[in-house]
């Protein structure tokens, strides 16, 4: 188990490098992640490299015992380079260049950024890939494409259309080119994107198909690279954006070129970590991302599932994220209780962006583990806490591999056609919601969160049978065979979730020409050839077949006029027009069921039918009725014993009256009996080793 933060040396105001490094030995960090912005440090003129000043950070921080992950610094380029070859800066929609002064603003695929970035990889790695130090490298950091529409760009994505599709006359059938008189007589007429160039959906969905491809190329390129100098002993990995990611991005096809993958995952902070939640929407990370405890589990989740293994936390909060007029430091405990959370769910490494707060550039009040002052404080106290505890339990707290009750399959390919027709107007009616394939997943993630589920994320190259419970939220982009696996699955004997748009496209973005849902309709047991926004939320009422909803259930953003062939209607809108149509509906099939959720539900609802779900797949939640504010994860280690990890998200004290196994208290020794109860402080998290 890895512990630490980013270190750049390079931007402390004064020399002060064995000062940080006897920080880091007192605070307890094992881990510094460096190089990623030093490009114009090492190559200030071009082919003039210096590098020296990096080794005796190195060394420093291995006398430190300190080890080290070296970042290959080709996200930012040096300003020689971009006068020198503006041709490489990335070109936006509207024809204009990106101008030089931020940072991932160049085209990765042009071939003379990557002669360039090729050289200074090599000269960094032909100097230091063998220092004891360095245990493994970073490739670039953060990798988007930013959505580049250079002309050679174009024209490579013009080739790809052309592997793809083999003929224009498929590809007039495949995007619908009859529509606005836009159909191919050679390849010579394809147009290219632009503003407005491509607001056919089979189009857009292939560029933004293209786009992440281009990264995942590029991520490729880099590994191989580094793998020419790296030891055996060493790997190599990416820090993706965590959770849903950069829109030209695909974590998943990321995984599959790096050794191991590593996130960044910036999360709530203060009352916005509050379980139950407050509705405080200002003590969060604002515009970063989502509020409330669950994001921390599904974007761990994520990152586990992109290939059963264990992950990096590269980046997550130090002091505070988010910039000079957004600073919310976390509250005693939270610090503690974030490492923990994603160390339950399977990760090896816990690193903060970064070690001391930065004294000039954009990023003075995104806040590192030291502030300005550059001295011990609440933060690094507790943090040096948390080292401590992972260096003393570290062989039990590796390698673990978190336990699963449900799984969700994440679509990449959805995400981009809700992108390009989002189905929801934005909750103030104000527009078209471009996130409405996140607010979808995120709807019922958080359900079955609340319902105290263990989840895994699934991607559609990956086996569904290991699941008692496969949960598909806005599954709109997909092909028949992934919608045959999934109604398979269902007769088999697994219990299928599906929510509205399910089933509706084809892989193409097509609408599908039969009545929807598609593939899933007999498996459903429903059809519908109607569907709605709503306006406003509609209250809901059972149906009186099992499932109970409280009062302040929603259907919200959509509601599709189901009509039941086969199925049982479980619930309904309260409404003198949508009340004739079932909102849940479930039908058994073969050894198995599908329940179908033809809307948006708010989260009572979500975690009233995700507990539904639970109960009729015999899933039991793992403490009987513990108090509101505690969720429990469990793991195995690698010896194979089972840890329960129980956190307390409030400020107040808490007992868990019961817990169901005995076993040792992992930080204190004590022997609990079956049946103990459990006392939590304040933010507080405890381990409990099974047996």
């Amino acid at each position: 188990m890895l512990f630490g933060a980013s270190y750049y040396h390079e931007y402390q105001p004064y020399e002060r490098l064995e000062e940080d490094v006897r920080m880091m030995r007192e605070g307890n960090m094992t881990f510094m992640r460096i190089g990623d912005s030093i490009w114009a440090r090492c190559e200030a003129v071009e082919g003039q490299f210096d590098v020296d000043w990096i080794e005796p950070v190195l060394d420093a921080l291995h006398g430190g015992g300190v080890k080290v992950i070296l970042a290959t610094p080709t996200y930012a380029i040096p300003p020689w380079l971009h006068r020198r070859h503006p041709e490489i800066m990335a070109q936006q929609a509207d024809g204009r260049q990106v101008r030089y002064g931020g940072r991932q603003n160049m085209d990765f695929s042009h071939p003379t950024y990557l002669h360039y970035a090729e050289r200074m990889i090599r000269v960094l790695l032909e100097r230091f890939a063998e220092h004891p130090a360095i245990i493994g490298y970073q490739v670039d950091n953060e990798t988007g494409t930013r959505m580049a529409h250079n002309p050679s760009v174009v024209d490579r994505f013009f080739e790809s259309l052309k592997v793809k599709f083999g003929t224009v006359d498929r590809l007039n059938e495949v995007w619908g080119l009859n529509y606005w008189s836009h159909r191919l007589g050679s390849w010579e007429d394809l147009w290219a994107p632009g503003l407005e160039g491509n607001l056919n959906p089979g189009y857009d969905l292939e560029w933004r198909r293209f786009q992440a491809s281009l990264t995942t190329e590029f991520l490729a390129w880099q590994t191989g690279i580094v793998k020419e100098y790296a030891r055996p002993d060493q790997f190599v990995t990416q820090d993706v954006v965590g959770g849903h990611g950069r829109p030209d991005s695909d974590m998943y096809e990321i995984a599959q070129v790096v050794d191991v993958l590593a996130m960044n995952s910036q999360h709530a902070t203060q009352d916005g970590l509050e379980l139950p939640a407050t509705g405080d929407e200002i003590s969060r990370l604002g515009h970063w991302t989502e509020v409330g405890v669950w994001p921390l589990s599904l974007k761990s989740d994520m990152a586990w599932g992109t290939r059963r293994a264990n992950f990096l936390v590269t980046e997550t909060n130090p002091i505070s994220v988010g910039g000079s007029s957004w600073t919310f430091p976390a509250y005693d405990g939270q610090w503690r209780l974030a490492a923990y959370t994603y160390i339950s769910r399977g990760a090896n490494l816990i690193a903060y962006w970064h070690w001391h707060s930065l004294h000039y550039g954009h990023e003075i009040y995104s806040h590192g583990i030291l502030n300005h002052d550059l001295e011990p404080n609440r933060c690094y106290r507790e943090l040096s806490q948390i080292g401590e505890e992972l260096q003393r339990h570290d062989e039990i707290l590796t390698d673990l591999r978190p336990d699963t009750d449900v799984a969700l399959l994440y679509s990449q390919d959805s995400k981009y056609a809700m992108e390009h027709q989002p189905p929801l107007l934005k909750p103030d009616n104000s527009g078209p919601d471009r996130r409405s394939y996140q607010r979808i997943f995120n709807a019922f993630y958080q359900g079955f969160f609340d319902a105290r589920a263990q989840a895994a994320i699934v991607y559609p190259p990956q086996d569904l049978d290991d699941y008692r419970v496969v949960v598909a939220p806005a599954l709109y982009a997909a092909d028949d065979a992934l919608l045959e696996r999934l109604v398979a699955y269902a007769e088999g004997g697994g219990y299928l979730v599906l929510s509205f748009r399910s089933g509706y496209g084809d892989e193409f973005a097509r609408a599908r020409w039969q009545r929807a849902p598609g593939p899933l309709r007999h498996a459903a047991g429903i059809g519908y050839n109607e569907y709605s926004n709503l306006a406003k939320p509609l209250p809901l009422r059972d149906s009186g077949n099992g499932l109970t909803l409280p009062p302040e259930s929603r259907g919200e953003g959509w509601a599709d006029s189901l009509e039941l062939e086969g199925a049982t209607a479980l619930a309904s809108y309260d409404h003198p027009h949508f009340g004739q149509f079932p909102a849940v509906t479930s039908h058994p099939l073969g050894k198995g069921r599908v329940t179908y959720i033809g809307t948006l539900p708010n989260a009572p609802m979500a975690e009233a039918v995700a507990s539904w779900v639970l109960r009729e797949s015999g899933i039991e939640p793992l403490v009987a009725d513990p108090p509101a504010s505690v969720r429990v994860n469990t793991a195995r280690s690698a010896a194979g014993e089972r840890l329960w990890f129980l956190s307390n998200w409030s400020g107040v004290p808490v007992t868990i009256p019961a817990l169901p196994v005995g076993g040792k208290e992992l930080f204190t020794g004590n022997r609990l009996e079956p049946g103990s109860g459990l006392a939590l402080g304040p933010w507080d998290v405890n381990i409990v080793v099974e047996g």
